[in-house]
Formats: structure tokens, sequence, C-alpha cells
């Protein structure tokens, strides 16, 4: 989807497939295997991924996300947060930011704004 990136002056990031097989478990029902294959992940990945980028520097949670994007079910969104971590373009360190419910929420980079946070003193055990 390059209309939330265009919208935010930003260049889409080349984006590698998501395999089928990674959308369904070996025990799922032949339906699951079969809304898998059918699925247009990648487009979902990639606005997930405008999202995210669209925080910038300062990163967002998931309430974020799913402010931007009400179009779509709690689950489509989610779901994508670990396909973008293991493709890197998405970061996820220890930080986190209180959400809606009250709860600390991980905060979520893309790849170009992700900023490392100095290596934190370990207390010895």
């Amino acid at each position: 989807m390059n209309d939330l990136f265009d919208k935010l002056g930003l260049d889409q990031p080349p984006f590698p497939e998501t395999p089928a097989f990674k959308l369904a478990r070996s025990r799922d029902p032949s339906t699951s295997h079969d809304a898998a294959d059918k699925l247009d992940v990648n487009k979902m990945e990639r606005i997930v991924l405008a999202a995210i980028t669209s925080f910038g520097r300062s990163g967002c949670i998931s309430d974020d996300v799913l402010d931007i994007l009400p179009a779509y079910r709690y689950s489509t969104v989610t779901a994508r947060y670990k396909q973008l971590k293991e493709k890197g373009l998405i970061f996820v360190d220890t930080r986190k930011r209180k959400g809606k419910s009250g709860r600390q929420q991980l905060i979520m980079w893309s790849k170009e704004f992700y900023i490392p946070t100095p290596f934190e003193e370990i207390d010895d055990v």
C-alpha cells in the first residue's frame, strides 16, 4: 500500500515476501491452510509497517497502530508484528508506554527510526 507511505512522504522499503506456510501451524485444519494460501499477508504487512513508520522517532505502541487502522480487526493487525520483526523491518526493545488498558506495551519503531538505548547496567546475581 503506497498510499500511506506517499501521504507521509516516505519511500516504501523493499519488502520480502512471507511464505504461506508460516501463516498456519501444521496441526491446523485444512481450512486454515487454504485461508493462508489465499491471504494477501504481504499487503497487510505493508499497511501495518506504514502505520508504524508514520510515528517516526517516537515509535508507537499497539494501541497507536490500531487507532490509525480502524478498518482492520485487532487480530489482523497484531498478527503482522512478528513477521515484521523477523524481517528486520520493525524493532522492539525493553522500552514501554502505558496503553489504554493502563498496562504497559512495548514500543515499536520502523528500522529507519530505531535508535537503540545505551547498554544498561545489569546487576550481578
